[in-house]
């Protein structure tokens, strides 16, 4: 199976203006990704996709292929990432590049490794889902047969629809929720079926240690801490941070 590795890094930012490109414990957020991603043997290629020139060049820094500019209106804060993808694959396809499938890394996650890359590739292969997603189980205090909905008048249903909740832990049943590391898609269904997903998704259990999704602040000193921690046995072997340089 040839597939396309896309880490998708745009300029905007908000909750942690300029991430993709701030230091994290000395190194590019970017970085971490491209490392884990270029040492994933089962990516046939891994292109970053920016409309920031800054990010273009730092993404080269770290290893990754630079084939276009994303247009900017690709790269705005509404904008999805089913477009984006679909962009990538249609600037490849120009240049006589098809892959099999698309696997998305989002620079956001940067304690995923190679092989919850590899994992996830295969799992699509061996099981012949449309996608496989990275996940985390759900706590059991926000467990579906336990939320509820409120409606205009206060009061409340089980969100799924069921007319009394389950009274003990032990018996609900197990739910997950994407913990946004690894997307794999086959192309066919982003190309035919306009979809990251499709009918079929398997889900690729992600180690907790392994899952860290950056969005604010607090997620960043989190982060911090964590590379620091697991920086001797864990995290990637990066350049030395003169290495990179802001362009």
């Amino acid at each position: 199976m040839k597939v396309l590795g896309i880490v998708p890094a745009r300029g905007g930012s908000k909750g942690v203006p300029r991430k993709n490109i701030r230091l994290l414990h000395g190194k590019p957020l970017l970085a971490y990704t491209a490392e884990a991603a270029l040492g994933c043997p089962r990516l046939s290629r891994v292109i970053l996709s920016t409309e920031d020139n800054e990010i273009a060049e730092v993404g080269r820094q770290c290893g990754l292929d630079v084939p276009f500019i994303r247009p900017a209106e690709l790269a705005m804060d509404s904008s999805p990432t089913l477009p984006v993808v679909k962009h990538a694959l249609k600037s490849l396809q120009s240049l006589g590049e098809i892959f099999d499938a698309v696997c998305l890394l989002q620079p956001s996650s940067p304690l995923r490794r190679s092989e919850d890359i590899a994992n996830c590739i295969e799992l699509l292969e061996r099981t012949g889902a449309d996608s496989v997603i990275s996940v985390l189980p759900v706590p059991h205090e926000y467990n579906p047969k336990w939320v509820y909905w409120q409606d205009e008048n206060g009061s409340l249903s089980i969100s799924v629809g069921d007319k009394d909740p389950v009274t003990r832990r032990q018996d609900l049943p197990p739910a997950y929720h994407r913990d946004g590391s690894v997307y794999v898609t086959r192309t066919a269904v982003i190309v035919d079926r306009d979809s990251l997903y499709g009918d079929s998704v398997v889900a690729y259990n992600m180690p907790e240690e392994f899952s860290l999704n950056i969005d604010t602040e607090s997620d960043w000193l989190e982060a911090e801490c964590r590379v620091a921690d697991q920086s001797s046995s864990v995290s990637p072997q990066l350049l030395p941070e003169s290495h990179y340089s802001r362009a």
